[in-house]
């Protein structure tokens, strides 16, 4: 009987990194192949459940809470800050503004100006919806 305890070694690290290596092709595959809604956006918060809502350019209404795409509707208490606040240093420190409408969170393109000022309020915004994204053509403080 010939026991060689290298070749053992490689025959086991071979199988190792299949192992591994197959695990990784089926991760990839699993996480291309799903649906968007099961992926997720910006920090995974973001919902693409935009069902019934048309996609067209038309233009709707959009009420709820003006947040931002990393918060989403949980601001962390940790940094002490009111809603509006958390916004504003989220937004600068480079995330997007969001509107959180029920169980849906949208991110919202245009009106900067506009949206820093209802930072953390409820707001009716008037805009087209795409996906999980509102274009915003104008902003009112509820």
């Amino acid at each position: 009987m010939d026991w060689n305890p290298t070749r053992k070694i490689r025959k086991a690290r071979f199988w190792i990194e299949m192992l591994a290596l197959t695990g990784a092709a089926i991760c990839a595959f699993a996480l291309f192949s799903a649906p968007p809604a099961v992926r997720g956006g910006a920090a995974g918060q973001l919902s693409a459940s935009s069902a019934g809502l048309s996609s067209s350019g038309e233009m709707h209404a959009y009420e709820g809470m003006i947040t931002d795409t990393r918060c989403g509707a949980k601001h962390s208490a940790t940094i002490g800050l009111a809603a509006s606040n958390c916004v504003t240093v989220c937004v600068h420190g480079g995330e997007g503004f969001a509107l959180v409408d029920g169980d849906t969170v949208y991110a919202l393109d245009g009106e900067t100006a506009e949206l820093k000022q209802a930072a953390g309020q409820r707001v009716r915004i008037i805009g087209s919806v795409r996906g999980n994204r509102i274009a915003v053509a104008s902003v009112s403080i509820n």
